[in-house]
């Protein structure tokens, strides 16, 4: 099997340099196009592709678009979300390395549906060595006419903004990221307001994963239809995969919706050794997880296929662990992520993971009791439905999926019985 070349179809064709070379292979002809449309019927055009949010949340893109233009307001935000702090994600990476014009023409086009007047590109701190691509599309753009003032003699104007975090995994939650950009900790706010009507600096804002604003000028030209022509009836066209772990040749691949997972592994090389497959956790080290059984292998990767069995496309991360690594070190190095990571804000999640790691410390032991096992769950729980923010709320996914996945692990004496 070979990946899919449609988002990815400029990798490798143009010196990303150079927008001159990126112009002569089609590129800024989408943004040419977009600003004779009405904002609202490139909205359209999304949705009728049924493109879902690319960085976990999966809201209907479209519709956000929608939802953005028709909120009242002057000086409007575009911002995107390149933090990809997600372990097991690197896909956007990809995008950024291989295809930045591509991501700079897609920020302008959503300014022009938004009628916004600013972008801010919001990159993770160990993406700095990207840093210096990006300044400098964004300022070729720029000379060229298509950032600035009356951008291609239409009224429009458009400035964009690179900023970097400070290598903090919750920053990629929006509150948290619009507050690490006006310079205050990275911490979210409770909503509402909505970031849509009061975002950064109180401006209305719209936030979308690189991966989202990616596919946007590629649907503006995609005259054939070729995108809808991909995937499912549900899960439409393509999506980036980025596949880790005890893999042979780890990487970021592009593939249709509806490939099934043993595909997706293979396109990685295999499992190392050809061993067997214990555990398969899917979107970040906030999905949840599966046994590695023929019967998972074979499900087709589609939004509502991966459901049907408890998982999720999260971040588009697949983390495949072999049968070296038990369930129960899997999560207390997944939980021991998350209780580095915790800001610490809200009670559930700053407590909670604090005694969950020390649970899992006692089942790897093999001194945990029955009744510690149902309080871990517990607070697993209550974590999930009252914590501030997405990491509170999705940190133990893992661990509560494992206790439904692998029963036998989750006894009084733990290690003993696993």
């Amino acid at each position: 099997m070979q990946a899919s070349k449609f988002l990815t179809a400029n990798f490798g064709r143009y010196d990303t340099s150079s927008i001159g070379s990126y112009m002569n292979i089609g590129g800024f002809t989408a943004l040419r196009k977009a600003v004779t449309m009405d904002g609202e019927d490139i909205a359209a055009l999304i949705a009728a592709n049924k493109v879902k949010g690319r960085g976990g949340a999966a809201y209907d893109m479209g519709r956000k678009w929608s939802q953005a233009r028709a909120v009242k307001g002057e000086n409007k935000v575009i911002i995107c979300n390149a933090d990809e702090g997600e372990t097991t994600t690197f896909k956007d990476r990809e995008l950024i390395r291989q295809d930045p014009f591509n991501l700079i023409e897609a920020m302008i086009i959503a300014g022009y549906v938004m009628g916004a007047t600013d972008g801010y590109i919001y990159m993770r701190a160990e993406y700095a060595c990207f840093r210096p691509l990006l300044q400098n599309a964004i300022r070729q753009a720029k000379s060229y006419g298509f950032l600035g003032t009356n951008i291609l003699g239409r009224g429009f104007d458009f400035r964009l903004h690179l900023y970097s975090g400070a290598g903090a995994y919750v920053c990629g939650e929006g509150t948290a990221l619009i507050r690490s950009i006006e310079g205050k900790a990275g911490r979210p706010r409770m909503k509402p307001p909505f970031i849509k009507v009061s975002g950064l600096f109180a401006r209305p804002t719209c936030l979308n994963n690189v991966e989202s604003l990616s596919l946007v000028p590629h649907l503006l030209l995609d005259a054939e239809k070729r995108y809808a022509s991909l995937g499912t009836e549900e899960s439409r066209g393509t999506k980036m995969v980025s596949v880790a772990g005890n893999v042979n040749h780890p990487g970021a691949f592009e593939i249709p919706f509806g490939t099934k997972l043993r595909d997706i592994i293979a396109l990685a090389g295999g499992v190392q050794g050809g061993r067997r497959i214990s555990l398969l956790q899917l979107g970040g080290a906030s999905g949840k997880v599966q046994a590695g059984t023929d019967e998972v292998l074979d499900t087709p990767y589609t939004y509502e296929d991966l459901a049907a069995i408890g998982l999720t496309v999260g971040s588009g991360g697949i983390l495949v662990i072999d049968e070296r690594t038990s369930v129960i070190d899997f999560l207390r190095m997944n939980q021991e992520f998350f209780s580095e990571e915790c800001c610490g804000q809200c009670t559930p999640c700053r407590e909670g993971n604090v005694h969950i790691a020390l649970f899992l410390e006692k089942l790897k032991a093999g001194t945990i009791t029955a009744e510690e096992i149902g309080l871990m769950g517990g607070i697993a729980e209550v974590m999930s439905r009252s914590s501030l923010c997405g990491l509170g709320e999705t940190a133990q996914n893992s661990l509560l999926s494992a206790m439904h996945v692998f029963p036998e692990v989750f006894t009084a004496g733990g290690a003993h019985h696993e």
